[in-house]
């Protein structure tokens, strides 16, 4: 790439500023724009990074003597030799309105630990698994879907996605598609994973929030499947703050209660989470 190209990501490369001790300086492999307002990045893995699928880091910009970090899920799985991100596009946030402009080969700031509590460690044996998302609150899902632990621990997995437009659901159809070609988990994903999307502006074949969907049953009658019992069933859920606040009101309603690491229970939520 040229120093014309690299300058202007808004990226600065090459680095202007010191590394800190504490964080790790990856390079972009790959970016892929979805929408205007989503697009998804690889970049090169620590060697050193170790990290349960479903977590998150902090990521930032070479662009500052003080950058600034969000958290972000890790999109691809534990066992992947790269790192996949799927962001929103803020036009003025501090971090995404410079990080939306990256290309191959500028350098990402990564700080060492990863952390969340959307891991599978958090939950408790059951046989269907229903991970409720919106708009990028997909991407531990992402994660987790590619990850061979959660074919072990449950016998079919349910994931929701819910988005404004149609067009901003592809990342996860695309997702969902190519599990069954995955090398590693593919012969574990056959008939075992639902995709349910639903749209809350633009005309779609499923319109309204998730909360609205399950609520009315049309959720359960639209997939031929029997209410969520914290029996049988486990929730993890990821993406706006309302949202999560309404899912997880509706989950508590039902019996499910909240787990942890240190103690495991029916459902999770991530709550360090940006878009």
């Amino acid at each position: 790439m040229s120093t014309a190209s690299a300058q202007s990501t808004d990226a600065a490369t090459p680095l202007q500023f010191p590394i800190p001790a504490n964080v790790f300086a990856e390079k972009v492999v790959s970016v892929k724009h979805y929408t205007d307002r989503l697009f998804s990045f690889r970049i090169t893995r620590p060697q050193s990074l170790r990290f349960r699928s479903g977590e998150f880091v902090m990521i930032g910009l070479p662009n500052a003597e003080k950058p600034v970090y969000r958290a972000y899920s890790v999109a691809s799985p534990a066992w992947d030799e790269e790192l996949e991100f799927f962001s929103i596009k803020v036009p003025d946030g501090p971090l995404t309105q410079h990080l939306q402009k990256i290309q191959p080969g500028d350098t990402i700031l990564m700080r060492h630990k990863a952390t969340g509590t959307l891991v599978l460690d958090a939950l408790t044996p059951a046989k269907r698994l229903f991970m409720i998302s919106t708009g990028t609150g997909i991407a531990p899902f992402a994660s987790l879907l590619r990850d061979p632990d959660t074919y072990e621990k449950f016998e079919h997995v349910y994931l929701t996605h819910t988005c404004r437009d149609v067009a901003e659901l592809a990342y996860g159809q695309e997702l969902v598609a190519a599990l069954a070609e995955d090398p590693l988990i593919g012969e574990f994903t056959n008939g075992r994973v639902t995709l349910y999307n639903s749209t809350t502006r633009e005309t779609s074949e499923r319109m309204g929030r998730i909360t609205a969907l399950v609520g009315s049953g049309k959720f359960y009658t639209d997939l031929g499947i029997e209410p969520l019992n914290p029996e049988t069933d486990r929730i993890m859920i990821c993406g706006s703050m309302h949202m999560l606040k309404d899912v997880k009101e509706m989950a508590e309603s039902l019996g499910f209660v909240e787990g942890s690491l240190s103690a495991p229970a029916t459902f999770v939520v991530e709550r360090a989470f940006v878009g």
